[in-house]
């Protein structure tokens, strides 16, 4: 009786213990159906910190939501621990510490936040677009170079007109042979090595042209040739990192800014050669513009990768973004060229490209020349006057790369897009060239030359961006298969105006190019596309 009497007697004490605790105080265990209103609070504004710093896109995101966790798993530990009224911690205390704990988090975060700078944030493929646009740059600087040069060093060792004509056309031969070789190339193993050994390539051949110079023509010849295979893969190489790291989206916008890197680098070089030569004689123009090559690699290595599955620094949204809009970014193995030889929108991209190209590269090597016989500027003159119908092209080029992507994103067929904008770049040049008989000042002269080049620019909307439209796998061996025909273009078309030159006039020299932009605005209506025809 007594042992049971004991048992109701602490049975009875428990009741009146637990009166005298204050409700706020008690243990979980008493009233689990019912938290208290304070804890309650807490724990909604815990959540509601955690929430928001899930939310946030930050370097240190996975360990600051590991804290939080660790807090609140702490924070449940001491509210279910068995604890009598005299040990009990004041409620007060435990949330002065919780937040305590809470406001550490946030400063980490802040800390974190400003670890994470703009410039790695920019997105990667634009970082891509912009090397490219340098390489461009240096492309034509290097390439326009002896346009300017060639006056002096004719007069200095005493080449006729035919001869400069051969100088000029040299630069081709070696261009023509690497189109189709560096588009296989750069489709097979990447885009990256082949564009960083072209940049080095025809860097080189840049500084050795004075050398060569001087020990004989035939020394300068082989020096252009070399050249002129740099430069060669740089086009196939560009089209095939472009098109596996820009959405279509942003295709001819991309394509554009690249492009007027050629027009940006032939006002440069246009504008700088002149004066170099002034102050330190024509063999300086090559010295130093051949040095930039080296600048713009150590870039390259660093920065460029040929495909975004290779980049380890690309953000996932970014990569995810680029990928579910491209084709296939895995290296190509066979090229399929009966089939694609056998394509009428193929051809229509080659007869095109041989049009538009005569007209081009005639202007690009003997614009300098004709300001100097027909419109009686000096050397100096000639180069800043060219600098005009570049930095139109350049201009002109981006804003047809912003209208061509509008006008798809708008809904209206790429097809119609394309063909839009190369009947621009065919007729606007016609058009002015047919202007140049007419002209009756040296003004007007260089506005109708500028007019010209600015609605030749369209072309980089147009043709040049049909390669990726028709072909998106095999863009570097399309783009160097049609620009084979371009190539051809410049050098008959260069070789052709020396000898037209020397038997006729500048008149006849437009009147051929007036006749292929024609040809070339018929065959491009009636035979292009802009849907995939390749796999």
């Amino acid at each position: 009786m007594s042992a049971g009497g004991g048992g109701g007697g602490a049975f009875l004490l428990l009741p009146s213990i637990s009166d005298s605790i204050p409700p706020h105080s008690r243990p979980n265990s008493i009233d689990s159906s019912r938290p208290s209103k304070k804890s309650f609070c807490f724990d909604c504004r815990a959540e509601n910190e955690r929430f928001q710093l899930l939310s946030r896109r930050r370097i240190g995101e996975l360990r600051v939501v590991a804290r939080v966790r660790l807090s609140a798993r702490v924070r449940a530990d001491v509210k279910s621990e068995p604890y009598d009224v005299a040990d009990t911690v004041p409620d007060a205390v435990k949330f002065k510490d919780a937040s305590v704990a809470l406001d550490e988090i946030v400063v980490e975060d802040d800390g974190l936040e400003s670890a994470s700078p703009w410039w790695e944030q920019f997105p990667k493929r634009w970082v891509i677009v912009i090397l490219c646009f340098s390489a461009f740059l240096l492309c034509n600087m290097d390439r326009v170079n002896m346009s300017i040069a060639i006056l002096p060093m004719s007069a200095e060792y005493g080449w006729s007109p035919s001869t400069v004509g051969l100088i000029q056309s040299s630069f081709f031969w070696g261009y023509l042979l690497t189109q189709i070789a560096g588009g296989i190339w750069a489709d097979t193993v990447g885009g990256k090595l082949v564009l960083g050994f072209g940049v080095v390539w025809w860097s080189i051949a840049t500084a050795l042209t004075p050398v060569a110079a001087k020990l004989g023509l035939p020394f300068l010849l082989v020096v252009r040739v070399f050249m002129g295979i740099g430069e060669g893969v740089a086009m196939p190489a560009m089209n095939n990192i472009l098109s596996k790291w820009v959405p279509v989206a942003e295709r001819s916008r991309s394509l554009a800014l690249v492009y007027s890197g050629m027009y940006l680098g032939s006002v440069t070089g246009l504008a700088f050669s002149p004066m170099l030569i002034h102050k330190f004689g024509w063999p300086s123009v090559f010295f130093s513009f051949g040095s930039l090559g080296t600048v713009w690699f150590g870039a390259w290595l660093s920065k460029a990768q040929s495909s975004p599955l290779e980049d380890p620094e690309l953000l996932p949204a970014e990569k995810n973004l680029i990928t579910s809009n491209s084709i296939s970014l895995e290296p190509v193995k066979d090229i399929p060229w009966r089939q694609i030889l056998s394509k009428a929108p193929v051809w229509a991209l080659i007869a095109s490209h041989f049009c538009h190209n005569w007209g081009t590269f005639i202007l690009l090597t003997w614009m300098p020349t004709y300001y100097n016989q027909v419109l009686k500027f000096n050397l100096t003159e000639s180069g800043l006057f060219c600098v005009l119908p570049w930095l139109t092209m350049a201009v002109s080029a981006n804003i047809g790369g912003w209208i061509a992507d509008t006008l798809v994103s708008r809904g209206v067929s790429v097809t119609t897009v394309r063909k839009i904008m190369q009947t621009i770049g065919f007729l606007g040049p016609a058009f002015f060239l047919t202007q140049l008989s007419h002209v009756d000042s040296p003004a007007m002269g260089v506005l109708c030359m500028a007019c010209s080049q600015g609605t030749d620019a369209f072309s980089q909307s147009g043709l040049y961006s049909n390669h990726q439209d028709i072909a998106p796998r095999y863009a570097g061996v399309l783009l160097g298969l049609s620009n084979t025909a371009g190539v051809l273009a410049g050098v008959f078309g260069t070789a052709a105006t020396g000898y037209i030159l020397q038997h006729g006039s500048w008149d006849d020299v437009f009147k051929v190019s007036v006749g292929l932009y024609l040809v070339g605005t018929v065959i491009w209506n009636l035979f292009s596309t802009g849907e995939k025809i390749l796999d």
